[in-house]
């Protein structure tokens, strides 16, 4: 918290409310929008509901199988010990077993049948549109001027990423690239897309190499990329990484990589994070070595430009590019999304003899990484002078004690009758206001351009844990950067008093897990 010279912009513009509004990423409880909860009910209408509530079930212990599956042979030395699952149940249940699926680098994702794709989108698009959203709300707001136009889903499923995208950037999103190995997830992602107006131009391929023989070469650039929930489904870590580079590849800009908020889950985005720093780094030595040479004038322009694509560092959530301080530890950096049950998860979705809840928690955790270097920006208190307690209650005049009841009870007269118009009635809050998923209001608009953002620079730390409120006291676990060029990170334990600083306590108290803390 060192102070520096910071200029008089900045100064105008980080205080107390801006630190707060810059700081709040996390979002409350999250409403799936009318659009996509009426293409879900219209695409259920028209299939096999038999025995749903038993698919919705078989899907969720296959995906529970092929997780601790991949655990056990995230270390296998051969393909070929991957295409058979040991664990895999015999009778039956064998026939609802699903496994991999193999291209020409390996695995490449899950077996999804027509029952199980129906089963997918009744019970888990929701909670993984409701993810991604997150993600993206934030890569939106950490680099206000990103209006991707040319996108790439890896892993597509039921394009839930496609309506996320089409929700944070309405109006950039030109043509859109999907990889799904699933024809029936193509199929029922076509399904749910019918009947919308304002689509960009969108084509499906079945796996990256057909992408790659199908678009030019100097047409492979994405200004997004993403892939949910889809490395989990490559146990090889060597498969994985294969897949990664060449997402990166296909990256001109942003790459979000989305996994389940679980132990392994983690550990991919961490060990992904880590592979693509450490090759954008290796690049930037070779390209430094080779231009400490005198080259030609031709040459020295080429390795000028070459020098500008080089290099990567995280948008979010890591507010440094160093070694994950989570890495030899028994936590791991995740995080919740909660949403209000669609009517489909209502009815089909089951609970171990408790009433099912009328929301759920998705945990997940990403990785946001962009190429180039990170810019260096004043850290959100260089300059800021707080107040203590002691201090504050100091320059209190007499008179601000004297307190005024008839102001603080309104009389009879200054109640406002509530205006009954039926609106209430509405099953979701969210329906009464919401027109288009694809066509959002214009004050949302203005309400988010007058918002403040918090920079990319190493001063703001991720809260990665839900704070502790102990009295006048509140502890938070902290993932921060310990260098000014955001190089290198830390995992602390930061405590905030009323006493020492109230203005940070107030923030504090405020903060939730997934927000962002100045340094």
């Amino acid at each position: 918290m060192a102070a520096a010279l910071v200029p008089e912009t900045a100064q105008r513009l980080l205080t107390p409310e801006t630190l707060r509004t810059a700081a709040k990423q996390s979002q409350g409880i999250h409403l799936v929008p009318l659009s996509l909860r009426r293409a879900i009910k219209r695409y259920l209408r028209d299939q096999d509901k038999a025995h749903m509530n038993r698919k919705v079930l078989l899907l969720s212990s296959s995906f529970q199988r092929a997780k601790g599956t991949g655990a056990e042979l995230a270390t296998a030395a051969t393909r070929g010990a991957l295409l058979d699952d040991p664990n895999a149940p015999s009778g039956a249940e064998q026939r609802a077993a699903r496994w991999k699926v193999r291209s020409a680098y390996g695995d490449i994702g899950l077996r999804y049948r027509e029952d199980e794709t129906v089963a997918y989108v009744a019970s888990r698009m929701p909670a993984i549109y409701a993810a991604c959203h997150r993600v993206l709300r934030e890569v939106r707001r950490r680099l206000p001027e990103f209006a991707p136009a040319k996108v790439l889903d890896f892993g597509a499923g039921p394009s839930s990423a496609l309506w996320a995208m089409r929700a944070v950037w309405p109006k950039s999103i030109e043509r859109v690239n999907l990889v799904e190995p699933s024809k029936e997830m193509q199929r029922a992602g076509q399904s749910l897309l019918d009947n919308l107006k304002g689509l960009p131009l969108i084509h499906s391929y079945d796996s990256i190499q057909e992408l790659n023989r199908n678009i030019e070469k100097h047409e492979r650039g994405h200004d997004l990329v993403i892939s949910s929930y889809a490395l989990g489904e490559i146990p090889s870590l060597s498969d994985r990484i294969t897949i990664v580079r060449q997402l990166w590849d296909l990256t001109s800009d942003v790459l979000v990589l989305l996994e389940p908020g679980t132990p392994q889950g983690a550990k991919i985005i961490s060990q992904m994070r880590s592979y693509i720093l450490w090759m954008e780094k290796r690049k930037c030595r070779k390209a430094e070595k080779s231009s400490s040479h005198p080259p030609s004038n031709v040459k020295s322009i080429v390795s000028h430009e070459a020098s500008l694509k080089n290099g990567s560092f995280v948008v979010a959530p890591c507010p440094h590019d160093g070694r994950c301080p989570l890495e030899n530890s028994d936590k791991y950096c995740h995080f919740v999304q909660r949403l209000e049950r669609t009517s489909s998860q209502r009815a089909y979705k089951r609970s171990k003899g408790v009433p099912l809840r009328g929301f759920e928690d998705e945990k997940f955790c990403y990785v946001a990484l962009r190429r180039g270097k990170r810019p260096e920006e004043a850290w959100p208190l260089d300059g800021m002078k707080f107040e203590t307690l002691k201090e504050r209650h100091a320059k209190r005049k007499p008179e601000d004690l004297i307190i005024d009841y008839d102001d603080q009870f309104p009389s009879e007269q200054d109640e406002e009758v509530p205006n009954d118009d039926g609106d209430s009635l509405v099953p979701y809050a969210s329906d009464g206001h919401e027109l288009s998923l694809f066509h959002d209001s214009e004050e949302a608009e203005e309400e988010e351009e007058q918002t403040i953002r918090a920079d990319l620079g190493g001063g703001w730390g991720r809260i990665i844990y839900s704070p502790i409120r102990r009295g006048k006291q509140v502890q938070m676990d902290v993932c921060r950067s310990t260098k000014r060029d955001a190089s290198e990170g830390a995992f602390e334990r930061v405590v905030v008093t009323q006493s020492k600083n109230p203005t940070l306590h107030f923030q504090a108290r405020r903060s939730l897990w997934g927000d962002l803390w100045p340094f």
